[in-house]
C-alpha cells in the first residue's frame, strides 16, 4: 500500500565526518534511530506533515474537486481536457486513473508524517508535547475522514463493521516490509480513529482566539470537522453541539459580506481552516480547474443555468460569478496565491440549524435564525419560517464548489442524476497500482 512513499528515514543531503573537509563520502541514508533525535526533528517533521496537507491533490484541492466533480449533474461542465478528471465527473472512472492514486498516494504520505511526529512525543520538550501530538493527530484524523468518504461506503449505507473502509495504519512506515501490506479496515473502524484523533486534538489545543493562524490546527478547526464527522454519521446532537461550540468561542464570526469571504486571498476571518499558498509554496488546485484564463486558471469547471436557476432573484451568490469566452466561472478561486478553504463559519451555522430543525430544538439560536443569517448576507428577505428541505438548499447555495456536495448528497440519501446516493460508481476504485503492489487489499464493487 505505501510501497511508492519515500520513507522518512532515507533522508537526502546526509553527511559523514572525514579528515578532509575535501574527502566527504557520499552518504544518501541517516540511521532511522537518528532522524528523530531531537526536539526541532520532530517539529520539522510536523511542519512536513503539514506541507503533505497542503498537497494540490489533497487539501489543495484534490479532496475538494474530487467531491464535486463525483457530485455534479450538470449544474456545471468539466470542459478540460485531463481525461483524468472527466473520468470523476462522468462517473466513468478506472482503477488506473492517475488523478485518484495521486490523491491516496499524497495522503497516505502526509499520514505517515504525523506518524512519526506522534511516534516522537517523548523527545519533545513537556512544554511542547501537547500542542504538537494535537496538531498530528488533527491532520491524521481530517485525512482518514477524507479518505474514508471517498473509498468507502458512506455511513450507514450497509453494515460499517462489515464494509470496508481504507487501510488503518497509525504507526510509522520507513523500511517496507510484509506486514505493511495492510487490509482494509472497516468504516466502523476509520471513523472511530478520526474521531479519537479529533476529539484529542479539540482537548489538547488552546482556546481559539481571534488572530488565530487559520492555517495550523485550532480547536475551533478540532469542533468543525468533528462537527462535520458527526454529520456524515447522522448524529445530529453531536454534530449540532460541535457546531455550536465554534460559534459560541466568538473567534471566527462571518464576514459583512459574502464577497468579503473570498476577496482577500483566502485569509477571511471566517475561514476557521484554510491551506497557505504562496507564490513561493503551496498550490492552489481549486484556481487551477474553477478560474479562467485570465486569472491564471485552466477555466475547465464551467457553471451552468441549472445552477444559477436554483438562486432567488437578488441573491449575490448568483451573480458571484464571472464570465470568459462566454462562459461563466465562480468568483471564488480567483486568486492563484490565495489559501484554499477547508471550513468556515457559515457552515456551522448551516449544520447548527439543520440538527436544532431535525431535533426538535434550538441549542444556541432557532433554525430559522441561523438560516437567515446566511440568506440576508446575501441580500435576501428573512425567512418567516424554515423547513429541513429549506435549510439544506441555503446549505448547497452557501456552500457551492468547496468540497461538500457528495459528502451532502450521500449522508441525506439523495442521488446524483439518476445514480442513487449509495450508487458503486459513486465510490473510488482503489488505485490499481495499490492492489498491484498489496494483495492484501480489496477492490471496490463495480470496478
Amino acid at each position: 500500500m505505501l510501497k511508492h512513499i519515500a520513507p522518512f528515514a532515507l533522508i537526502l543531503l546526509g553527511a559523514s565526518a572525514c579528515d578532509s573537509k575535501l574527502d566527504v563520502a557520499p552518504t544518501q541514508t541517516i540511521d532511522e534511530n537518528l532522524a528523530l533525535a531531537t526536539p526541532q526533528d520532530v517539529k520539522v517533521t510536523l511542519t512536513g506533515a503539514y506541507d503533505g496537507l497542503s498537497d494540490g491533490d489533497v487539501y489543495g484541492g484534490g479532496f475538494q474537486f474530487t467531491n464535486e466533480l463525483l457530485g455534479d449533474d450538470r449544474e456545471f461542465v468539466f470542459g478540460g481536457t485531463f481525461a483524468t478528471l472527466d473520468e470523476v465527473w462522468r462517473k466513468a472512472i478506472t482503477p488506473g486513473n492517475t488523478q485518484t492514486y495521486a490523491t491516496w498516494r499524497d495522503a497516505y504520505g502526509a499520514i505517515n508524517r504525523a506518524n512519526n511526529v506522534l511516534s516522537a512525543l517523548s523527545i519533545l520538550d513537556a512544554a511542547d508535547r501537547g500542542r504538537v501530538e494535537a496538531e498530528a493527530r488533527f491532520i491524521r484524523g481530517v485525512l482518514y475522514f477524507e479518505l474514508v468518504k471517498l473509498w468507502g461506503k458512506t455511513w450507514g449505507d450497509g453494515d460499517n463493521n462489515a464494509n470496508p473502509g481504507v487501510p488503518l495504519v497509525t504507526t510509522p512506515t520507513r523500511v517496507i516490509t510484509d506486514a505493511d501490506y495492510r487490509s482494509r479496515s472497516s468504516v466502523q473502524a476509520i471513523y472511530a480513529q478520526v474521531i479519537e484523533d479529533l476529539t484529542k486534538a479539540e482537548t489538547l489545543l488552546p482556546a481559539t482566539k481571534a488572530g488565530d493562524n487559520a492555517t495550523l490546527a485550532t480547536r475551533d478547526a478540532a469542533s468543525a470537522m468533528l462537527s462535520r464527522v458527526y454529520l456524515m454519521q447522522g448524529n445530529y446532537a453531536l454534530a449540532r453541539d460541535a457546531a455550536n461550540k465554534v460559534i459560541q468561542s466568538g473567534a471566527r464570526g462571518l464576514a459583512a459580506s459574502f464577497a468579503d469571504v473570498f476577496a482577500t486571498g483566502g485569509a477571511s476571518n471566517e475561514i476557521i481552516f484554510r491551506i497557505a499558498v504562496s507564490d513561493q509554496d503551496g498550490t492552489n488546485a481549486m484556481n487551477t480547474y474553477f478560474a479562467p484564463a485570465t486569472f491564471q486558471g485552466r477555466g475547465d469547471i464551467r457553471i451552468q443555468t441549472k445552477y444559477t436557476d436554483l438562486f432567488e432573484a437578488g441573491d449575490v451568490r448568483k451573480t458571484f460569478t464571472t464570465t470568459a469566452s462566454n462562459r461563466i466561472f465562480t468568483r471564488k478561486f480567483l486568486d492563484r496565491f490565495g489559501d484554499v478553504p477547508v471550513v468556515r463559519t457559515a457552515e456551522m451555522y448551516l449544520t447548527r440549524a439543520e440538527c436544532n430543525q431535525r431535533l426538535g430544538t434550538s441549542v444556541g439560536a432557532t433554525p430559522l435564525a441561523d438560516v437567515n443569517r446566511t440568506r440576508t448576507r446575501a441580500g435576501l428577505a428573512a425567512l418567516g419560517t424554515t423547513t429541513l428541505a429549506a435549510i439544506l438548499k441555503e446549505r448547497h447555495l452557501e456552500l457551492s464548489f468547496e468540497g461538500n456536495y457528495l459528502d451532502d448528497i450521500k449522508r441525506t440519501r439523495a442521488s446524483v442524476g439518476a445514480k442513487p446516493f449509495g450508487d458503486n460508481l459513486l465510490v473510488l476504485p482503489i488505485p490499481q497500482r495499490e492492489t498491484d503492489t498489496n494483495k492484501n487489499l480489496t477492490q471496490n464493487p463495480g470496478y
